[in-house]
Protein backbone atom coordinates (compact mmCIF):
# COMPACT_ATOMS: atom_id res chain seq x y z
CA UNK A 1 0.00 0.00 0.00
CA UNK A 2 2.77 2.26 0.51
CA UNK A 3 4.08 2.71 -2.47
CA UNK A 4 1.03 4.11 -4.12
CA UNK A 5 0.35 6.29 -1.14
CA UNK A 6 0.70 10.18 -2.46
CA UNK A 7 0.93 8.92 -5.83
CA UNK A 8 -0.92 12.05 -7.31
CA UNK A 9 -0.01 15.73 -6.17
CA UNK A 10 -3.89 16.85 -6.89
CA UNK A 11 -6.92 17.03 -9.87
CA UNK A 12 -4.69 18.72 -12.03
CA UNK A 13 -1.79 16.69 -11.56
CA UNK A 14 -4.01 13.66 -12.82
CA UNK A 15 -5.65 15.86 -15.45
CA UNK A 16 -2.28 16.47 -16.84
CA UNK A 17 -1.64 12.38 -16.95
CA UNK A 18 -4.83 11.39 -18.08
CA UNK A 19 -3.98 13.81 -21.09
CA UNK A 20 -1.26 12.02 -22.25
CA UNK A 21 -3.12 8.62 -22.24
CA UNK A 22 -6.15 10.40 -23.60
CA UNK A 23 -7.11 10.35 -27.50
CA UNK A 24 -7.20 14.30 -26.95
CA UNK A 25 -7.31 14.92 -30.92
CA UNK A 26 -10.21 12.63 -31.55
CA UNK A 27 -11.84 13.76 -28.31
CA UNK A 28 -11.73 17.28 -29.61
CA UNK A 29 -12.79 16.42 -33.58
CA UNK A 30 -15.50 13.66 -32.18
CA UNK A 31 -17.23 16.81 -29.86
CA UNK A 32 -17.09 13.68 -27.06
CA UNK A 33 -19.30 14.83 -24.29
CA UNK A 34 -17.72 14.85 -21.11
CA UNK A 35 -19.94 13.65 -17.59
CA UNK A 36 -18.16 14.15 -14.44
CA UNK A 37 -19.78 11.53 -11.60
CA UNK A 38 -18.78 13.57 -8.53
CA UNK A 39 -17.27 17.07 -7.59
CA UNK A 40 -14.09 16.22 -7.83
CA UNK A 41 -14.51 14.59 -11.04
CA UNK A 42 -16.23 17.76 -12.17
CA UNK A 43 -13.05 19.82 -11.63
CA UNK A 44 -10.98 16.89 -13.51
CA UNK A 45 -12.76 17.40 -16.18
CA UNK A 46 -12.28 20.92 -16.41
CA UNK A 47 -9.00 20.71 -15.80
CA UNK A 48 -8.62 17.83 -18.91
CA UNK A 49 -10.72 19.96 -21.28
CA UNK A 50 -9.09 23.39 -20.87
CA UNK A 51 -9.88 25.82 -23.92
CA UNK A 52 -11.88 22.63 -25.87
CA UNK A 53 -15.20 23.48 -26.80
CA UNK A 54 -16.16 20.07 -25.76
CA UNK A 55 -19.36 20.21 -23.22
CA UNK A 56 -19.45 19.34 -19.60
CA UNK A 57 -21.87 18.33 -17.54
CA UNK A 58 -22.57 16.80 -13.67
CA UNK A 59 -24.59 13.40 -13.46
CA UNK A 60 -25.85 13.42 -10.01
CA UNK A 61 -26.32 10.55 -7.74
CA UNK A 62 -27.15 9.90 -4.43
CA UNK A 63 -26.20 6.11 -2.03
CA UNK A 64 -29.07 4.53 -0.42
CA UNK A 65 -27.04 3.08 2.74
CA UNK A 66 -28.30 -0.01 5.01
CA UNK A 67 -30.68 -0.11 7.28
CA UNK A 68 -28.82 1.25 10.81
CA UNK A 69 -25.94 1.50 9.12
CA UNK A 70 -25.07 4.77 7.58
CA UNK A 71 -21.69 4.07 6.36
CA UNK A 72 -22.36 0.65 4.09
CA UNK A 73 -24.01 1.43 0.21
CA UNK A 74 -26.01 -1.08 -1.07
CA UNK A 75 -27.33 1.18 -3.79
CA UNK A 76 -27.07 4.11 -6.06
CA UNK A 77 -29.63 5.98 -7.68
CA UNK A 78 -28.99 8.64 -10.17
CA UNK A 79 -31.46 11.94 -11.53
CA UNK A 80 -32.95 9.83 -14.21
CA UNK A 81 -33.63 7.53 -11.66
CA UNK A 82 -31.79 4.56 -12.84
CA UNK A 83 -30.97 2.82 -10.49
CA UNK A 84 -28.01 -0.14 -9.27
CA UNK A 85 -27.97 -2.28 -6.43
CA UNK A 86 -24.68 -4.10 -4.98
CA UNK A 87 -26.64 -7.67 -4.70
CA UNK A 88 -24.33 -9.46 -2.46
CA UNK A 89 -24.42 -7.19 0.21
CA UNK A 90 -28.25 -6.59 -0.16
CA UNK A 91 -28.67 -10.66 0.44
CA UNK A 92 -25.91 -10.46 2.97
CA UNK A 93 -28.30 -8.02 5.15
CA UNK A 94 -31.52 -9.50 4.12
CA UNK A 95 -32.73 -6.10 2.75
CA UNK A 96 -35.85 -6.09 1.02
CA UNK A 97 -36.20 -4.40 -2.63
CA UNK A 98 -39.01 -2.32 -1.13
CA UNK A 99 -36.75 -0.35 0.92
CA UNK A 100 -34.02 -0.12 -2.31
CA UNK A 101 -37.33 1.76 -4.32
CA UNK A 102 -38.35 3.99 -1.45
CA UNK A 103 -34.99 5.01 -0.49
CA UNK A 104 -33.95 5.89 -3.84
CA UNK A 105 -37.30 7.73 -4.79
CA UNK A 106 -36.72 9.86 -1.40
CA UNK A 107 -33.42 10.46 -2.51
CA UNK A 108 -34.35 11.48 -5.86
CA UNK A 109 -36.93 13.83 -4.63
CA UNK A 110 -35.39 15.50 -1.57
CA UNK A 111 -31.62 15.58 -2.76
CA UNK A 112 -31.57 15.21 -6.48
CA UNK A 113 -33.82 17.52 -7.71
CA UNK A 114 -32.54 19.95 -4.78
CA UNK A 115 -29.06 19.78 -6.62
CA UNK A 116 -30.67 20.25 -9.84
CA UNK A 117 -32.28 23.26 -9.27
CA UNK A 118 -29.12 24.87 -7.04
CA UNK A 119 -26.43 24.31 -9.64
CA UNK A 120 -27.81 23.76 -12.94
CA UNK A 121 -30.53 26.50 -12.26
CA UNK A 122 -33.28 23.27 -12.93
CA UNK A 123 -31.86 22.41 -16.50
CA UNK A 124 -31.96 18.93 -16.91
CA UNK A 125 -28.87 17.03 -17.68
CA UNK A 126 -27.48 17.34 -21.20
CA UNK A 127 -28.90 14.89 -24.20
CA UNK A 128 -26.49 12.13 -25.41
CA UNK A 129 -28.56 9.98 -27.85
CA UNK A 130 -26.16 9.11 -30.59
CA UNK A 131 -23.45 11.30 -28.92
CA UNK A 132 -19.75 9.63 -27.67
CA UNK A 133 -19.10 10.44 -23.91
CA UNK A 134 -16.40 10.02 -21.15
CA UNK A 135 -17.44 9.46 -17.70
CA UNK A 136 -14.54 11.25 -15.63
CA UNK A 137 -14.15 10.98 -12.15
CA UNK A 138 -10.28 11.38 -9.61
CA UNK A 139 -11.22 7.88 -7.79
CA UNK A 140 -13.63 4.99 -7.51
CA UNK A 141 -13.72 2.25 -5.02
CA UNK A 142 -16.88 0.28 -4.93
CA UNK A 143 -17.46 1.20 -8.59
CA UNK A 144 -20.82 2.06 -7.98
CA UNK A 145 -21.20 5.77 -8.87
CA UNK A 146 -19.52 4.66 -12.25
CA UNK A 147 -22.05 1.83 -12.75
CA UNK A 148 -24.84 4.14 -12.22
CA UNK A 149 -23.63 6.79 -14.27
CA UNK A 150 -23.00 4.05 -17.49
CA UNK A 151 -26.57 2.59 -16.51
CA UNK A 152 -28.04 6.10 -16.86
CA UNK A 153 -25.79 7.36 -19.99
CA UNK A 154 -26.74 3.87 -22.17
CA UNK A 155 -30.45 4.29 -21.23
CA UNK A 156 -30.22 7.43 -23.00
CA UNK A 157 -28.67 5.39 -26.51
CA UNK A 158 -25.62 6.74 -26.63
CA UNK A 159 -23.06 5.99 -29.88
CA UNK A 160 -19.89 5.11 -27.15
CA UNK A 161 -19.34 5.44 -23.66
CA UNK A 162 -15.63 5.96 -22.34
CA UNK A 163 -14.17 6.11 -18.86
CA UNK A 164 -11.72 8.41 -17.45
CA UNK A 165 -10.37 7.76 -14.05
CA UNK A 166 -7.26 8.60 -12.06
CA UNK A 167 -7.30 5.47 -10.02
CA UNK A 168 -9.61 2.80 -8.76
CA UNK A 169 -9.53 -1.01 -7.57
CA UNK A 170 -8.46 -4.09 -10.28
CA UNK A 171 -11.31 -5.67 -9.08
CA UNK A 172 -12.95 -2.34 -10.02
CA UNK A 173 -11.47 -2.18 -13.05
CA UNK A 174 -12.80 -5.52 -13.98
CA UNK A 175 -16.76 -5.15 -13.15
CA UNK A 176 -16.94 -1.82 -14.96
CA UNK A 177 -14.65 -3.08 -18.64
CA UNK A 178 -17.31 -4.98 -19.87
CA UNK A 179 -20.02 -1.89 -20.21
CA UNK A 180 -17.33 0.91 -21.40
CA UNK A 181 -16.15 0.89 -24.89
CA UNK A 182 -12.24 1.99 -23.10
CA UNK A 183 -11.20 2.53 -19.85
CA UNK A 184 -8.23 5.27 -19.35
CA UNK A 185 -7.18 5.29 -16.16
CA UNK A 186 -3.84 5.89 -14.54
CA UNK A 187 -3.32 3.04 -11.66
CA UNK A 188 -5.38 0.19 -10.88
CA UNK A 189 -4.70 -1.13 -7.27
CA UNK A 190 -4.55 -4.29 -5.27
CA UNK A 191 -5.93 -3.36 -2.23
CA UNK A 192 -7.24 0.15 -2.65
CA UNK A 193 -8.36 1.84 0.94
CA UNK A 194 -10.01 5.27 -0.38
CA UNK A 195 -9.68 7.86 -3.20
CA UNK A 196 -7.87 10.19 -0.65
CA UNK A 197 -4.94 8.58 0.27
CA UNK A 198 -3.43 8.02 -2.94
CA UNK A 199 -3.56 12.26 -3.52
CA UNK A 200 -0.91 14.72 -2.13
CA UNK A 201 -4.01 16.83 -1.94
CA UNK A 202 -7.31 16.72 -2.36
CA UNK A 203 -9.20 19.73 -1.86
CA UNK A 204 -13.02 19.68 -1.57
CA UNK A 205 -14.93 21.65 -4.55
CA UNK A 206 -17.23 23.89 -2.61
CA UNK A 207 -20.39 24.98 -4.18
CA UNK A 208 -18.83 28.38 -5.64
CA UNK A 209 -16.62 26.39 -7.65
CA UNK A 210 -18.82 23.98 -8.60
CA UNK A 211 -21.52 26.33 -9.74
CA UNK A 212 -18.53 28.32 -12.11
CA UNK A 213 -17.61 24.73 -13.79
CA UNK A 214 -21.42 24.42 -14.38
CA UNK A 215 -21.28 27.59 -16.07
CA UNK A 216 -18.47 27.38 -17.85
Amino acid sequence: MKKYKHILKNRQDAANQLIDILPMQKLKEESWKMVAVSSGGLELAHFIRKKLPNKIDFLFSESIMAPNNDTCEVARVSEREEIVINEKLVKAFDIGYDYIYGEAHRKHEEQILSYVYQYRKGRPFFSVKNEIVMLIDEGSESGLKLMTAIKTILAMKPKAVYIAVAVLPKDTLELLEPYADEIFFLHDIGDYVETTLYYEELEIVDEEKLEKYLED
